[in-house]
């Protein structure tokens, strides 16, 4: 059916004139009046967030562009937080202004706010992409943003190697991805979810083939995701890029990531899961294991939180991989919540984190060594607080929302039954908590280097200050946000099964 609703496809309408127009206008703004730039590119996020709210508010899952584009719970609750995500970092790298020299020694000029703008309309359409076509162009619209943004620094030999390091890496995982599809789609005769899913039911694909497709499409969501053995581009990016660009790159589109790895592997191959689910297991803990103890190591507080991002990756690849066991649907839908509650809250933990780090910086100078963080408490007791809390959430210290994240993820691997899998997550987290304490300890018990006391625009100070109360009072009642979570989850696979037993 060549159903063309534009209706659900609204917000994606609107962001793409909108980032067109504001690049436009950006050309004839002196840097003076760079803010006008800034203040248009908030606006544009707070109505597609009205249009998206609206379509998640309505609860109804509605396909259209024959079947290529879906409006689930799902992807509203995704997209909804990466507007989120996406406006944080923009509020963030406001502080990170002309004297902090992060682009020839320039104001952020307007390139950074539509290629930012332009990396969300990418993760849109993967987040409601039902065909491997569409999540597959959504996915490069994102990637081809993302390297421009990293090399945006031109005159920075360190932002232009991380930026050649991602982009040849993230071709090789491109390719990975395109030689799985096509695997899939050579053995099923389709690129539609719903059709790839009714095609491996019915038994009539070689299932050696679909195998083999199986293996070089989930290489290329480890790429994507930073799972180990395929971590190696995200250090080496974290670090070299300036510091807004590396947030762009480790806030919202790993909700893009889960949302293609649930797209492609739960509605397209959840027939296949028992293969694909011991896929996810050890890139899971070979992600928990070494980036919890490599990120020991480092000196560098971004590389720090790569390594950390990695094995935070893997927790979340552990509430995936335990989603279907001997047919148990509310298994399923506990592990799967789970899992995105995880995301969800890794994201928003992460954006604060970053916050604090471009906060720090000054004249030239990236704040980027844990040796920066030094004597924070008596520069800026209030931002010492909110990175405490922050720090803690990563860790998963109770109270705050980490912990529940990670509880709610071991609950459903314990579901499956495989307890030492269980322990050994729980047994790396403790290992990783010695890094982030490390941070805390700078802060509290060390001199400052500089005794200068930290400022902050209004903007900041109070997105910052929210940013971090968020990680402290969700983890108090997370029952909400994982009442969503659940909701969008159970709507999304019961819709989804329905229309395919329907066909």
């Amino acid at each position: 059916m060549n159903n063309m609703n534009l209706i659900p496809v609204y917000p994606e309408i609107f962001l793409l004139i909108a980032t067109s127009a504001i690049l436009l206008i950006d050309m004839f703004l002196p840097d003076a009046k760079r803010v006008i730039t800034y203040l248009l590119s908030l606006l544009a996020l707070v109505v597609c967030a009205v249009l998206t709210f609206t379509n998640y508010a309505s609860g109804e899952t509605v396909y259209t562009f024959s079947n290529m584009f879906v409006s689930d719970p799902l992807s509203s609750l995704l997209k909804l937080f990466s507007y989120l995500a996406i406006g944080l970092t923009l509020i963030y790298a406001r502080q990170y202004n002309s004297d902090r020299a992060i682009v020839g020694g320039g104001h952020l000029g307007g390139e950074f706010y539509a290629l930012a703008l332009f990396s969300l309309l990418g993760q849109m359409v993967m987040i409601s992409g039902n065909s491997f076509l569409s999540i597959y162009l959504g996915l490069e619209l994102m990637s081809l943003s993302l390297y421009a943004l990293v090399a945006l620094r031109r005159d920075n030999v360190g932002s232009t190697e991380a930026a050649m390091k991602y982009f040849i890496l993230g071709a090789l995982a491109s390719g990975f991805l395109l030689y799985g599809i096509s695997m899939l789609y050579g053995a099923t005769g389709s690129l539609e979810l719903n059709d790839v899913f009714r095609a491996i039911v019915s038994g009539t694909v070689d299932r050696n083939v679909l195998v083999f497709g199986i293996v070089f499409v989930v290489a290329g969501l480890a790429f994507k995701l930073g799972a180990v053995p395929f971590h190696m581009w995200v250090p080496d990016v974290y670090h070299g890029a300036p510091t807004p660009m590396t947030l762009l790159i480790g806030g919202a589109p790993k909700l893009a990531a889960f949302a293609m790895v649930f797209r492609l592997l739960v509605e397209g191959l959840l027939p296949l899961a028992i293969d694909w689910q011991q896929m996810l297991m050890v890139l899971a803990v070979l992600s928990i294991i070494i980036g919890n103890v490599t990120a020991i190591a480092q000196t560098n507080i971004k590389r720090m939180l790569a390594y950390s991002t990695i094995s935070h990756m893997g927790f979340m690849l552990l509430g995936m991989m335990s989603g279907v066991v001997d047919g148990n649907l509310f298994q399923a839908v506990n592990a799967y919540s789970s899992s995105l509650f995880y995301a969800i809250t890794y994201v928003l933990t992460t954006l604060g984190t970053f916050g604090v780090i471009l906060l720090m910086a000054r004249s030239g100078f990236e704040a980027d060594t844990l040796d920066d963080f030094k004597g924070l408490n008596q520069r800026s007791p209030w931002f010492a607080a909110i990175m405490l809390i922050l720090m803690f959430s990563l860790a998963g210290i109770p109270p705050m929302v980490g912990f529940y994240a990670k509880l709610s993820v071991l609950q459903a691997v314990l579901g499956t039954g495989q307890i030492w899998l269980a322990v050994l997550a729980v047994v790396f987290s403790l290992v990783g908590a010695f890094y982030y304490l490390r941070v805390i300890k700078n802060m509290y018990f060390d001199e400052p280097a500089d005794s200068g006391k930290i400022t902050a625009s209004f903007d900041v100070r109070i997105a910052l200050s929210l940013n971090g109360l968020a990680a402290l009072v969700i983890g108090l009642w997370p029952g909400h946000l994982m009442d969503a979570c659940t909701s969008a989850i159970v709507t999304t696979l019961a819709t989804f099964l329905s229309k395919v037993i329907a066909a």
